[in-house]
């Protein structure tokens, strides 16, 4: 075989190679664009997230949703579900559109202090998940408190029925604390007692020293209930209520 020969069947070998591998990169970069393109779940923000809130809060609630992005849009640590970060809270606040990062959630104790608004203090109170709106409340969220007391009538102390009344008409809520189970016993009208689990969580409110003082001793006295609200709600003190207000 000539020399010739030898250059042509070398020629075409590396005419091949390079066909082959110009076809294999643009494969491989096709691949690529694909997979960039793909979609991903991820947890995303719709409004702004305070610092100090439990995911455990975040769990069904309108302040999160799952959507779908290209996963070169993807953070690194986007998380799609609260499991993992399910007993944190977040460290510093969230923006609406902003990816949810499992690296900004961390333990409670991780955080500084609460953000309370100038001239006001930071009360705590426990309730059950009827009472703060099954969950609904959340760090941010606005609220009447209500309280119902036991009626005694000042004339004779005989046991009146219980007086229901609207105790704060607006106040900020600044933190949720993690939901634990208590015990609680009851008495029914035959005297059985009965015991139940009920789940519990921490909610703390910023307030004036007088709302304080009125949300400590209707701690202590009576029972409270959360109306969540809305920036249009209408709220007026007063409307007081007992069992004979009920029935026309």
């Amino acid at each position: 075989m000539g020399r010739r020969s030898l250059l042509l069947i070398a020629a075409v070998v590396l005419a091949g190679l390079g066909a082959s591998l110009v076809f294999w990169y643009a494969h491989n970069a096709d691949q690529r664009a694909a997979q960039d393109q793909t979609l991903r779940p991820v947890l995303v923000a719709t409004t702004t997230i305070p610092a100090g809130t439990t995911a455990a809060s975040l769990v069904g609630s309108s302040s999160v949703e799952l959507r779908q992005v290209a996963a070169a849009s993807l953070a690194p640590g986007a998380i799609s579900d609260l499991t993992a970060v399910r007993t944190l809270t977040t460290l510093s606040p969230l923006f609406a559109g902003e990816q949810l990062l499992i690296a900004e959630f961390g333990a409670p104790t991780a955080l500084t202090s609460l953000p309370i608004p100038a001239g006001l203090m930071a009360v705590s109170v426990q309730l059950g998940d009827p009472e703060r709106v099954a969950g609904f409340v959340t760090a941010g969220s606005q609220v009447a408190v209500f309280v119902t007391i036991a009626n005694t009538d000042p004339a004779t102390s005989a046991r009146a029925p219980d007086i229901t009344e609207i105790l704060l008409t607006r106040v900020p809520v600044i933190g949720v604390g993690n939901t634990s189970v208590v015990t609680q016993t009851s008495t029914n009208s035959t005297g059985q007692q009965n015991t139940e689990q009920i789940p519990k969580t921490i909610l703390t409110l910023a307030v004036t020293q007088d709302q304080a003082t009125r949300l400590i001793h209707a701690t202590q006295k009576g029972s409270l209930y959360f109306a969540l609200l809305s920036a249009t709600s209408k709220v007026s003190p007063g409307g007081r209520v007992d069992s004979s207000d009920l029935l026309p």
